[in-house]
């Protein structure tokens, strides 16, 4: 018999980008996965691989309670509707609102925690108003369930949630990252060139620190560092943090960076980069762009900060930086431009680390003993 497992997230970009490959696995070993999302661009391509997609409308910038309440509703009647097996969790309102629709059904659950988010991480005062309380509610949630488990990206979370979160240690696993497709990317080192191109990929949002790139792209051209910093990705405009696009166009007015956008094939930007830089503050599991980027034989800068250490070991798999810092990120993109040997020493040893431990088919097998821990219990 097929195993009936729910995965749900609170965008279905998030359940193609990041756990395609798991689903296709389930597939193969006798599940049979269904995805829980809102509606977006990315379901016909679930269609087309004759994958079940049932949307759920859910906000994910919305704090009025009668949204959220309506939402914790349907996902309920989901989960009743269903009978699944099991139910997978990512993102974090999906955790904590599926948590508590599963509970009162009996569904054996496992949250994904991919970072802590905006809430836990912002220092603006609708997150420390909205903190609490959040907390709270996942104590609650969390305390009182049996055959719940959890997967951890970093150890950082994995600590917090067991400190302040009432997760027993016992049903914790840590998986860095949700691994990445080694075949999908090229890892032929990057060619000489005299202005070698430094990217910030990701969503172009204030605490994944694209403010600080683009004032350390301010200050590189001040000081006449030849090289080309490059802006890839859009503002998220669904997070309170998101940097309004006129700000990005500013700055390429003012000559400081370029901005390529949204891109598609993300392998073909990795080959027209040298180095990938990453200043977060964001509440991150493991920058899935790190390991892309190391997977690309691309050298690696990014915050000294959880997630980032996963994969960065300082001056061995990369270089870290002070969070926030301008001057340092500056002087670290400079000591790398000015030391090709030193990037490609450095890129070398991150694709070895991430060929041996952050592969889709290590990180899926590692989730699927989950998967079996919590169907054997």
């Amino acid at each position: 018999m097929m195993i009936k497992t729910l995965l749900v997230a609170n965008s279905d970009w998030y359940l193609y980008n990041f756990r395609f490959s798991l689903i296709k696995k389930l597939r193969e070993i006798g599940y049979d996965p269904i995805l829980v999302s809102p509606e977006g661009s990315y379901v016909k391509l679930f269609q087309r691989e004759e994958i079940p997609h049932i949307a759920w409308h859910l906000d994910r910038k919305s704090i009025n309670p009668f949204k959220e309440l309506q939402a914790i509703f349907e996902i309920k009647k989901i989960y009743r509707q269903q009978h699944p097996c099991l139910v997978h969790h990512h993102t974090n309102k999906p955790v904590l609102y599926g948590t508590i629709a599963a509970q009162s059904l009996e569904i054996p659950v496992i949250n994904s925690i991919s970072g802590m988010g905006y809430v836990f991480t912002s220092h603006t005062l609708k997150a420390r108003i909205i903190r609490p309380f959040l907390q709270l509610c996942f104590r609650r949630s969390f305390n009182s369930r049996e055959r719940l488990e959890f997967i951890f990206e970093n150890r950082s979370d994995q600590a917090f949630f067991i400190d302040k979160m009432s997760v027993t240690p016992a049903h914790t696993t840590l998986i860095p990252s949700v691994g990445v497709d080694l075949a999908r990317f090229d890892n032929t080192p990057p060619p000489e060139t005299n202005r070698p191109v430094v990217a910030f990929i990701g969503r172009l949002l204030w605490s994944k620190g694209v403010g600080v790139f683009a004032a350390a792209a301010r200050l590189l051209k001040e000081q006449r560092i030849p090289c080309r910093m490059v802006l890839v990705g859009l503002p998220d405009t669904n997070n309170p943090d998101y940097i309004p696009t006129s700000s990005v166009e500013g700055w390429v007015k003012e000559g400081i960076l370029e901005w390529w956008g949204w891109q598609d094939d993300m392998n073909e930007v990795y080959q027209k980069i040298d180095i990938l830089a990453q200043p977060t503050q964001y509440g991150e599991g493991v920058p899935t762009t790190l390991i892309e980027a190391a997977a690309s034989r691309r050298a690696l800068i990014a915050s000294d900060w959880p997630g980032c250490r996963e994969v960065i070991t300082h001056a061995h798999t990369g270089l870290l930086v002070q969070p926030g810092d301008i001057e340092d990120l500056a002087e670290k993109i400079t000591t790398l431009i000015s030391n090709p040997a030193l990037r490609t020493e450095l890129a070398e040893k991150a694709f070895h680390l991430v060929r041996e431990n952050f592969s889709t088919d290590r990180v899926n097998q590692a989730t699927l003993e989950v998967y079996k821990k919590l169907l054997a219990a």
